[in-house]
């Protein structure tokens, strides 16, 4: 994922080992200049991706603010 910062709903999955055990679901990408938008949809029109959970560095709850306008997006 090369140091992209991303809002996501993220869940934890059972899976066998060795599997992607984290589940993505409608992640926006957040770019340098502010803005925000889907993730991947130049490739796919998925809306949920499976990811290891060793490629995620650093999981946290997003200022109010980011979390107003991630949810806007998802309306």
């Amino acid at each position: 994922m090369n140091n992209q910062m991303l809002l996501t709903q993220i869940d934890e999955v059972s899976t066998e080992l060795g599997e992607p055990d984290c589940k993505l679901t409608e992640p926006f990408i957040f770019n340098s200049d502010e803005t925000v938008e889907p993730w991947l949809t130049k490739y796919t029109g998925q809306n949920q991706f499976m990811i290891h959970s060793d490629k995620i560095l650093t999981i946290t709850e997003p200022n109010s603010k980011l979390r107003k306008k991630y949810e806007e997006l998802l309306d």
